[in-house]
């Protein structure tokens, strides 16, 4: 009884500070909070000569939704952390919070690692296959050139563009019209995001700001992993093809009337053609 009666008496002195102000106020900021949600994150909108459509939010999970969650991180505020086994990216705020959005990954064989810098960004960007792309969908050749930002350009309304010690990998964070493969690993290695989360993240993330891609084990990279190289199709040996040749047949020589070889029998001389 002592016991309770102490702990009740603690627990009012701990509330009647909080509510004279009497504790430091770094005490009260850090204190456990919950995760709120964008209010109206994924209405309709015009972007630009753009209207992105509205996503449906009962077919989004809510951990997949945009939202501010307590968050502790030794980086500083504008870094992104983005964990591919959670499918979840981290944009780090002060007072040990962060803003977390529902990502696509990359799927297997395609999955990498590392740190990068944002070098830079684009809205509606064209979206350019790879030839390795177009190995793998000839379809995507059309495009060779460049596909024009719009709708249904699969970088979506923008692109934040990653590099590594100077060197560009092709990797992008970007958004995408198929918003339902969010929280899945469906990409080829870019980070995809909804239009409308892509659009919130670009007006927060500094031009140089700092990207951790943590592994797959969700600890922070000591070096830059990439996917093997995809491998080459065999070339297919075309074998020469020698024709047939058959047996000699020797000509069959017709057999001749012997009346026109002169040689006729007795008897039949004068009696005309049989």
């Amino acid at each position: 009884m002592q016991g309770r009666g102490l702990t009740a008496v603690l627990s009012a002195a701990v509330m009647l500070a909080l509510l004279g102000g009497c504790l430091p106020t770094e005490l009260v900021s850090k204190a456990p909070q919950e995760p709120v949600l964008a209010t109206d994150a994924y209405v309709a909108r015009a972007d630009g000569s753009y209207n992105l459509p509205a996503i449906p939010v009962d077919q989004l999970p809510a951990a997949m939704q945009r939202q501010t969650i307590p968050y502790t991180s030794a980086e500083v505020p504008g870094t992104i952390i983005i964990d591919p086994a959670a499918r979840h990216l981290y944009l780090v705020q002060p007072d040990g919070q962060a803003i977390r959005y529902g990502i696509s990954v990359g799927r297997a064989g395609f999955e990498w690692s590392g740190v990068a810098v944002v070098s830079n960004r684009r809205p509606w960007p064209t979206w350019t296959p790879p030839p390795e792309m177009i190995a793998r969908d000839p379809k995507l050749a059309k495009w060779e050139n460049g596909q024009p930002g719009g709708l249904s350009n699969p970088l979506g309304a923008r692109a934040i563009y990653l590099t590594t010690n100077g060197v560009d990998y092709g990797y992008r964070i970007h958004g995408t019209p198929e918003w339902k493969s969010i929280g899945r690993n469906a990409s080829s290695g870019c980070i995809r995001m909804i239009n409308q989360d892509v659009i919130d993240l670009y007006g927060r993330v500094p031009d140089g700001g700092k990207v951790i891609v943590l592994t797959s084990a969700g600890t922070v990279p000591t070096a830059l992993k990439l996917p093997p190289p995809t491998p080459r199709k065999p070339a297919v040996a075309v074998a020469a093809v020698t024709p047939a040749v058959g047996p000699v047949v020797a000509p069959v020589m017709p057999t001749l009337n012997p009346l026109l070889l002169g040689k006729v029998p007795p008897g039949l001389q004068n009696n005309g053609p049989v």
